[in-house]
């Protein structure tokens, strides 16, 4: 292809991810817009709710059914449950928490510090597949990376005098569009799919199956290859493309809230230093606490550090928390930034207030996203789907692109991995096994599909909180923006990792251990 041939391309490309942003921007506010679909999901479950389908919850055992939102029990269920359904919405408190310790390392001026320190010494042509490889390294934190290394990724973009939504865009891609890829560490979702996986192979009717056994790292090989592919897509995208494309978007930001690029003083260096021995004297305590057998951080099933029983993995954010408010309140007073405890409560103060309309959004996404599962509308769209992949036969190569298909369609309206997998998998699975097809590559698929149409979708549970990091350095950032930054990474990801899939299917690549590609194994 030409050089012209390829910038005629380029430009066509840019004019549609333009009109994308525009249209999108013209939708009312976030939080209107999950109240107005809301309002959508309760006419539809109305209009649905009197009518039989003959597909089977998985669920259940029985015939999926909509549940009228607008009968009255339904209506006075949703009220009844309306404040508990906000504050148990799982983003809330860990945003909020993890905020909190960010919050004061960030008004110190330490988390400043630091990566002004490190960007001294870091090549500005590696930032960019350093953050997406942090990114996708954090998922053995959970969702840590949604509220840390996001945030983080504009701070060090702009720091390093590059476009901070061109930051906000790589580490989104990594932590939410890489989310099944490993680095080499196995992570909370292994197991958690796995286990989902083996009950939905159980189901099948072939008796062999009733004792079938589900490796947790039966994936892991792909995953762990997948990384460098994530991370080569992100590199290439937000280098070559989307930061080009956003030169045209101003920084408009409040230039107080702003980071500083200067040298560091001697008191800044002087902070660092304590603030760093500080944060690695906490981490040496952890870790001398975890390594004992008899640690009170494992798992008290299995003893498994990584399971997501153990109280280590459901610490992560109070972990957060504690390894930022430490080093930050040791930097504040080293250093001279603050005097007395009051500048502490101050710090968090201001994080907090930072976060109002993060709050707002929540509180109607949260709501949303409850009537949305209530309805089964969900369950019955990715139920009829499964099924029509199973009645079209296709071959082997085309039933992986279907599954993947399916998977970020249904993604689109499910966030929940898990979740989706317990719905989808306990119809897919069966199903696609009496086609031969292993549960292990049925649940790679699913992994494909699942994880790159994360970082388009508004119903992801984190989605908002991406929109109002934006917008704390263009002010105007909407849901559009947003879309539009992220789909070329949506589009690249599904059509390069599903290639990816079906080359380690076509050269018979091991996916993980103890995995297979055909039900029976072959051989």
């Amino acid at each position: 292809m030409s050089v012209h041939a390829t910038a005629a391309k380029a430009g066509w490309l840019a004019r549609a991810l333009n009109a994308i942003e525009v249209v999108g921007n013209k939708l009312p506010d976030p939080a209107v817009l999950f109240a107005m679909l809301m309002a959508v999901v309760w006419l539809v479950s109305w209009a649905l709710s009197g009518v039989s389908f003959n597909e089977i919850d998985p669920r259940s055992g029985q015939a999926i059914e909509i549940k009228n939102l607008l009968a009255p029990v339904a209506l006075t269920d949703f009220i009844a449950k309306l404040v508990n359904t906000f504050v148990t919405f799982p983003p809330l408190g860990v945003v909020l928490v993890a905020m909190l310790g960010l919050g004061v390392a960030e008004y110190t001026g330490f988390i400043n510090a630091g990566l002004r320190s490190i960007l001294a010494v870091t090549p500005k042509f590696l930032l960019t597949p350093v953050l997406v490889a942090v990114g996708v390294l954090s998922h053995v934190a959970v969702d840590a990376g949604y509220v840390l290394v996001i945030p983080l990724g504009a701070v060090i973009f702009y720091a390093a005098g590059r476009h901070p939504l061109a930051g906000i865009a790589a580490a989104f891609a990594g932590v939410s569009g890489g989310f099944s890829a490993t680095f080499f560490v196995p992570s909370s979702l292994d197991p958690l799919l796995a286990g989902l996986t083996q009950v939905a192979a159980r189901l099948s009717s072939d008796p062999a199956a009733a004792n079938i056994v589900i490796n947790p790292l039966n994936n892991f090989f792909f995953t762990t290859a997948s990384t460098f592919l994530v991370v080569l897509i992100g590199w290439v995208l937000t280098d070559k493309f989307i930061e080009p494309r956003l030169k045209a978007t101003a920084v408009d930001g409040d230039p107080a809230d702003l980071p500083k690029m200067d040298a560091l003083q001697a008191s800044e260096r002087k902070g660092l230093r304590w603030a760093t021995v500080a944060m690695l004297a906490s981490l040496a305590l952890l870790v001398l606490s975890v390594l004992p057998e008899t640690s009170a951080w494992r798992s008290p099933t299995n003893g498994q550090l990584t399971h997501s029983s153990a109280p280590l993995m459901q610490s992560i954010v109070a972990i957060i928390f504690i390894f930022f408010l430490i080093p930050g309140v040791v930097y504040g007073y080293v250093a001279g930034t603050v005097s007395n405890h009051r500048d502490i409560v101050k710090g968090m103060s201001q994080a907090m207030s930072g976060m109002g309309y993060y709050i707002v959004m929540a509180f109607f996404c949260a709501q949303f996203i409850y009537a949305f599962g209530q309805s089964n509308l969900g369950a019955l769209m990715a139920i009829k789907g499964a099924i029509w992949l199973k009645e079209m036969s296709f071959p082997m190569g085309f039933t992986l692109v279907g599954i993947v298909l399916l998977t970020s369609s249904v993604n689109l309206l499910v966030g929940s991995a898990s979740a989706k997998w317990a719905l989808i998998g306990a119809v897919m699975v069966p199903m696609l096994m009496e086609l031969g097809v292993s549960p292990d590559l049925t649940q790679a698929a699913y992994r494909v599909g699942d994880s790159s149409t994360n970082i388009i979708t508004p119903l992801l549970p984190y989605f908002p909180l991406i929109v109002v990091f934006c917008r704390k350095y263009v002010k105007s950032t909407g849901i559009g923006t947003l879309i539009a930054l992220m789909l070329p990474y949506s589009i690249a990801m599904l059509v390069l990792w599903t290639s990816f899939l079906l080359g380690f299917w076509a050269f018979d690549i091991p996916l993980g251990i103890g995995s297979t590609y055909t039900y029976p194994a072959a051989g």
